[in-house]
């Protein structure tokens, strides 16, 4: 357990003189979600996972914000003493590993982007515009609020109550929204891998643009590249498709071989 700030956090470190991969998890998702990935890279890496602040067995805190979970990113390498780590993020935490590594990029040696961190602005395609975006978002978490507690253990749920699981979700929709230029600041391997199922709560078209959002950063950036595109969910992609992230994680490593722990 890492303290850090009101909080502590649940950390594992497979230590040794590996590579180190720093995994970021999905928005309600916790360490146990990288472990196929995790046993297919093997002994030659270290492996870090970390639960956030009130997720799996991480405490609660005063703050959820994306800006704390980007100081936990610093908290969690400061303790562990990793360098020049491959950053694996899924869903909120690609979008966290964009953010963090155009913040430190000679502190990393690439990315690995598991469906997320689309520059795609949601609450721009809600009838009624952004607001109306906002309040179908804290609708939606305060019908569902009453079953959190039982679809927490699947990972679908943090120990936040409902209005705080809306402001996360409402900040992040707004932080993507404007992370287009960010990818400009990419200039170390950045490897996406593409979901091409459905996801819970969207539709094929919202989801097929969400996603046509990475064209024209492919276009512009050859640091970012899409390592696959796989036929999973969103929500299913760890599960089934880590043997394809943990080739995208190979991929960076043989791009940056010099940059080891």
């Amino acid at each position: 357990m890492l303290p850090v700030e009101d909080t502590a956090l649940a950390v594992t470190d497979t230590g040794g003189d590996g590579r180190p991969v720093l995994y970021l998890n999905g928005s309600y998702c916790t360490r146990k979600d990288w472990r196929r990935v995790i046993a297919e890279l093997g002994d030659g890496y270290r492996h870090i996972t970390f639960d956030e602040r009130a997720r799996g067995k991480s405490r609660k805190s005063a703050d959820y914000s994306f800006e704390a979970c980007l100081r936990d990113i610093d908290a969690v390498l400061a303790a562990t003493g990793a360098r020049n780590p491959i950053v694996v993020g899924w869903s909120y935490g690609a979008a966290l590993a964009l953010h963090w590594s155009t913040r430190n990029p000679d502190r990393l040696a690439g990315a690995v982007m598991v469906d997320g961190g689309y520059p795609w602005d949601y609450l721009a395609t809600v009838e009624g515009g952004r607001e109306a975006g906002k309040e179908q978002i804290r609708t939606l978490f305060k019908r569902f609020g009453p079953l959190m507690p039982l679809v927490r253990p699947l990972g679908m749920a943090a120990r936040m109550s409902a209005a705080q699981h809306a402001e996360i979700n409402i900040e992040l929709n707004e932080i993507v929204a404007e992370s287009g230029p960010v990818f400009d600041l990419v200039t170390f391997p950045m490897r996406f891998l593409v979901a091409t199922g459905a996801s819970l709560g969207g539709t094929d078209e919202g989801l097929t643009a969400m996603r046509a959002t990475l064209d024209p950063i492919l276009a512009r950036n050859p640091d970012v590249q899409v390592s696959a595109t796989v036929p999973s969910k969103h929500t299913t992609i760890v599960r089934k498709d880590f043997r394809a992230i943990a080739d995208a994680v190979r991929e960076v490593a043989a791009l940056r071989p010099g940059l080891v722990n």
